[in-house]
């Protein structure tokens, strides 16, 4: 499954790809990925 996040460069919602699971420092999940676009790093905090 793709994960959807927001892309800071397009300003829009997109997909991600190389996505992998992280812990923060705050030890809050996170998707970590980049942008099929533009290929910027982006975020998507999980519940």
């Amino acid at each position: 499954m793709a994960e959807i996040g927001y892309c800071v460069k397009c300003k829009e919602k997109k997909e991600m790809k190389d996505t992998s699971k992280v812990i923060m420092k705050n030890k809050r999940q996170a998707m970590k990925g980049k942008c099929t676009t533009c290929g910027t790093g982006m975020y998507k905090i999980m519940k």
